[in-house]
């Protein structure tokens, strides 16, 4: 073969192979987003309070997409969750509002919170199952 048809047989093979490299990047998601997107569902989050004269005990649906915490349920919600289930949100519902921080891992997690609901001053732990 000469060298000309050579370099034209290399030539056309290395754009091919660029082409399907490009497409497999494409096609599956990056190791990061992967380890992101394994948060990703709805979590029940049960609240209980250790602080402050607030209720205990009761449940709030969280959804959780691509490593942004959102309202399942009602209130405004924003947060994140980090590659390593590291969990931060603030809730507001009227005039009560709360942050908590925490950890998701598999199909659990917990955490603490501290806010103002209905005027008092609170604080305490949540729990979350993933549903």
């Amino acid at each position: 073969m000469s060298h000309f048809s050579q370099s034209l047989l290399t030539d056309f093979a290395r754009p091919r192979r660029l082409a399907l490299a490009v497409l497999a990047i494409a096609a599956f998601p990056s190791t990061a987003d992967a380890r992101i997107d394994r948060y990703d569902g709805v979590w029940n989050v049960t609240f209980a309070a250790t602080r402050g004269n607030c209720s205990s005990g009761y449940s709030v649906p969280f959804t959780v997409a691509g490593g942004r915490v959102l309202s399942a349920g009602g209130g405004r919600v924003s947060g994140k969750v980090n590659r390593s289930g590291s969990v931060a949100v603030r809730v507001s519902v009227g005039a009560s509002h709360a942050s908590g921080g925490g950890r998701l891992a598999g199909m659990a997690g917990a955490g603490s919170w501290h806010g103002i609901i209905s005027g008092d001053r609170c604080s305490g732990t949540w729990h979350a199952t993933r549903t």
